[in-house]
């Protein structure tokens, strides 16, 4: 199929919608006339001229200028699956967005673009400070994206919780709303699209040598970071001013480009043409196709939600065929730090401080007259703050060793629940049980979620047995499928249904809501699944050496990778009831009592799971007291101290 034939394929399905939606609207001769010669006093006209044409235009404009962005992206950093949403752009810009509409909304006066673009520009440095030292690998430059979208989607969820009601008119333009009362919003895109178009194409001799390698170009005489700082700016430029507008289109910039290559456009120049026409008609088919189904469906669903989740599936398929040039190291990740030659010394230690942490979140808070301690045997405190502290300990101790599991299976250091998508797939089960079933108890969500953790590594397995589960692979599915989250979560929380609030907070990971009872049973759990992998210790002892070698020692590898793997869905979902999807203690607590020196399997374990518990108990405590009276929920408050030390660690490759 040429770029052409498949240009025209879409263009064939958007005439064929759009005919549909003017028929709906009043009949075709009258949105075509209404276009022409401008709205009558009727209704029906008013709506065509102010909504449905503007609307039309925005997308074409809107899909044009992302996926001329992508093709800039891609070409600079030879990288397949770079786009705006996964190098952080389109989350860095939306940020900025909303510190702005709090702090400083004369600024967004003066020209919301430039505020949009300083924070995806920012976001763009930050990824670039993260994957400099490996030369910008592929798959280092897409997780460090990975973990600035994640680490500024917590930012963002922290200014929702504490400012609803002044940001709740971005929870659907956030989530990618198409929806125009004017012709504002195509005026604004429409010269910017020029503009960018215009400099991409005098950039482009100069982009085309940026296919040979950094010395090859250098020995040409290019300056290749300047160059490589004008393509960008380009495209920074584009995705923030279709941020500032619409809000965050998903995965428009990655489709376009690698659909456009598919078809036959290998040069530059018509990667450049033919991308921003399939990115134009790729939206704008997307977008009249929702509107069809607006009235059957239940709830609204937003544009940019909707191509986020089409496009997860899209970089599932891309992957197996990347050609990435290495893995990080495996094995060298489980060689951090040296052996403790007294290990039980050492979990002595941390149950100390374990304990330390217990007692200060229980007695020592903030109260209205200042900071006081609370009497031992004070009940009327405690008993709001027993049931927080069990129930962020037990889950700390779930998430450390499903992360400890996770990383030994795989012989990757920088695998957890949450960076493998395993807590989103959870999390999107959840959702599904909340919103679909009648009153689901916590049985109930516990099965569905672990069903949900479990599809999500049957997915996993599936799409990378055949690397041999190459961690560089398994890494970026994991960034596809909490990509389908991030997706999920923004249909949830822009239907305007009142069960959405109830669903933000526990995204948050709040234990806010947990009762004794509930801090009981999320006890008795942690206690049950901490136990059940204690007899596994050998597998895990040899799984990181390799299959043939544990094969070799007499391991069935088939049956103990799924054994453990089944016990990770199990450790996920219970965890994720409590604290939310996006803590990282899955990541940061295996790494921390590795680099304490627990480094045989069964120390390991139980290291780590001291090491969750300790961590989940101060986020709590910290939350409730940052910035009280107002909470900053536990879940968030570990993903910002867990997304810091995944920086480092990238740093670290």
């Amino acid at each position: 199929m040429t770029p052409a034939r498949a240009c025209g394929l879409f263009a064939v399905a958007l005439v064929g919608l759009a005919f549909a939606g003017l028929h709906a609207g009043g009949g075709i001769a009258e949105g075509v006339s209404v276009l022409a010669a401008g709205p009558g006093a009727d209704q029906a006209s008013l709506a065509l001229f102010f909504a449905w044409w503007p609307r039309l235009a925005t997308a074409l404009l809107a899909g044009g200028a992302l996926a001329l962005a992508g093709v800039l992206m891609q070409q600079i950093l030879r990288n397949p699956i770079a786009a705006p949403t996964t190098l952080g752009v389109a989350s860095g810009a939306n940020l900025a967005l909303m510190v702005a509409t709090l702090m400083a909304p004369g600024l967004l006066g003066a020209g919301r673009e430039w505020v949009a673009m300083i924070g995806g520009g920012l976001s763009m440095a930050l990824v670039f400070a993260l994957a400099w030292r490996q030369a910008l690998a592929p798959v280092v430059v897409v997780l460090a994206g990975l973990v600035v979208n994640l680490y500024f989607g917590a930012l963002g969820m922290v200014l929702l919780l504490f400012h609803q009601e002044a940001l709740k008119g971005l929870l659907i333009w956030g989530a990618g709303s198409l929806a125009q009362t004017g012709w504002g919003g195509a005026a604004f895109l429409a010269p910017r699209l020029l503009l960018g178009g215009a400099l991409a194409w005098l950039l482009l001799r100069a982009l085309t040598v940026l296919a040979l390698d950094d010395a090859s170009v250098r020995s040409l005489g290019i300056p290749l970071r300047r160059l490589r700082l004008a393509g960008l700016a380009v495209a920074v430029f584009l995705t923030a001013s279709v941020v500032s507008t619409v809000g965050i289109i998903g995965f428009v910039g990655l489709a376009a480009p690698n659909l456009a290559y598919l078809a036959g456009a290998r040069r530059l120049g018509q990667r450049l043409v033919w991308s921003t026409l399939l990115g134009a008609l790729l939206l704008a088919t997307t977008d009249l196709l929702l509107q069809r189904f607006a009235g059957v469906l239940p709830t609204l669903i937003p544009t940019g939600s909707t191509t986020a989740a089409l496009g997860a599936p899209l970089l599932l398929w891309l992957i197996p065929r990347l050609r990435l040039g290495g893995g990080t190291a495996a094995a060298g990740g489980h060689g951090i730090g040296r052996r403790h030659p007294a290990p039980a010394r050492l979990v002595a230690v941390i149950v100390i401080l374990l304990a330390a942490g217990v007692m200060l979140a229980l007695y020592l808070g903030r109260a209205t007259g200042g900071w006081a301690w609370t009497a031992p045997l004070d009940w009327g405190v405690l008993q709001w703050r027993a049931p927080r502290v069990i129930a962020a300990a037990a889950s700390g101790v779930m998430l450390a060793v499903a992360g400890t599991l996770i990383q030994r299976v795989t012989a990757n250091p920088m695998a957890s629940p949450e960076v493998l998508g395993i807590s989103g797939g959870s999390a999107i089960a959840l959702m599904a049980a909340i919103f679909l079933l009648p009153a689901p108890g916590g049985v109930t969500l516990v099965v569905v979620g672990t069903l949900g953790a479990l599809a999500v590594l049957a997915a996993l397995i599936a799409l990378n047995h055949r690397s041999g589960l190459r961690p560089d692979r398994l890494l970026l599915s994991g960034v596809a499928v909490t990509a389908l989250f991030d997706a999920v979560r923004g249909i949830v929380l822009a239907g305007g249904d009142p069960r959405g609030q109830r669903v933000l907070a526990w995204l948050s990971g709040s234990t806010y809501y947990v009762d004794l009872t509930g801090a009981a049973t999320v006890a008795a759990l942690a206690v049950v699944l901490g136990l059940a992998s204690w007899p596994l210790v050998r597998w895990l002892e040899l799984l990181p050496l390799g299959a043939s070698t544990a094969q070799a020692l007499g391991v069935g590898v088939r049956r103990a990778r799924l054994v453990l793997l089944l016990l990770v869905a199990g450790l996920t979902a219970c965890a994720t009831l409590v604290v939310g999807p996006l803590s990282f203690v899955g990541l940061l607590a295996p790494h921390m009592a590795r680099l304490l020196g627990f480094a045989r399997a069964r120390a390991h374990l139980a290291g780590a799971a001291l090491c969750g518990a300790t961590l989940m108990v101060l986020a709590d405590w910290v939350g409730r007291q940052l910035l009280f009276p107002q909470e900053v929920p536990a879940g968030l408050v570990a993903s910002l101290l867990g997304g810091a030390y995944f920086m480092w660690g990238l740093r670290r490759l």
